[in-house]
């Protein structure tokens, strides 16, 4: 792994914070003044202005600063600086809107997730809700922080005492494999299962102890970069669904105040 330096981590930082500004200057712009919302590969899977827009200058914040970095954002795919992909050890992952449906119907469960990873581990991680004004910010090694005051996750200790948070991928209608038995079934035996939307948005909010717990699948790097280093800079856990090391890649997550980790994980990969 590279030696990163302090200096480096708050320019990292500063240029995070920097582009999640610009981005959220074209979310407010178009709240509630959309013209263009067109579909994607779902007819519930949109994009509208407000996403390109907030990308654009997401990208050009961050190439200015960082021209022979990796970028994955979610409008554009990968935008590479350099000759070779590999060369590079700088990772950024970028979601312009996340929420973009909420976003439409002026749901206010919606952010901008910017994630830096090097070789491969979170190492920057800045989520901001502008309708809110809430700007989450971890660090690796620094803690997590909303609003410039520390957080931490919460200290419920059996699931039939949480408040849990998920989501459903956009292919729900057609795959099999939707979230739904496991959505019915935690329902069932938790205080209650929220579906906020963003699933940025819900990592951040175990990060704050708002939610105890959350899974889902279907997901794409970018919705999580951020807030996986949340999750874990405000002492929480990450797996995979069964307890096994978290992989950014696999599209699904399971994360909680690492108390009722076990007992979540298990009812997850039960029949």
């Amino acid at each position: 792994m590279l030696n990163i330096s302090a200096s480096e981590l708050d320019h990292y930082l500063e240029t995070a914070l920097k582009a999640a500004k610009k981005g959220s200057e074209a979310l407010l712009k178009y709240w509630g003044k959309l013209s263009n919302i067109r579909e994607k590969t779902f007819a519930w899977d949109l994009v509208t202005e407000a996403d390109k827009e907030s990308e654009t200058l997401i990208l050009k914040t961050i190439k200015k600063e960082f021209p022979d970095h990796t970028i994955l954002a979610e409008e554009s795919g990968y935008a590479v600086r350099t000759k070779d992909q590999k060369e590079t050890s700088f990772l950024w992952l970028v979601d312009p809107l996340d929420g973009t449906t909420n976003y439409t119907h002026q749901y206010p469960m919606v952010c901008i997730s910017i994630g830096l990873l090097i070789d491969n581990i979170p190492f920057i991680g800045v989520i901001y809700n502008p309708i809110f004004k809430e700007l989450y910010i971890a660090v690796k090694g620094r803690g997590a922080t909303l609003n410039g005051e520390p957080i931490q996750v919460s200290k419920t200790l059996k699931i039939n005492r949480s408040l849990l948070g998920t989501g459903f991928a956009y292919d729900r209608r057609t795959t099999p494999d939707n979230n739904y038995s496991e959505f019915c079934r935690l329902t069932n035996i938790s205080q209650g299962v929220r579906r906020g939307g963003s699933a940025a948005l819900d990592l951040a909010y175990v990060s704050t102890g708002r939610l105890d717990g959350y899974w889902e699948r279907g997901l794409q790097p970018w919705d999580l970069a951020a807030g996986v280093l949340l999750v874990e800079e405000a002492g929480g856990r990450v797996s995979s669904y069964n307890n096994q090391p978290f992989d950014l890649f696999s599209g699904r997550i399971l994360a909680t105040n690492g108390v009722i980790h076990q007992e979540l994980s298990a009812t997850l990969v039960s029949k």
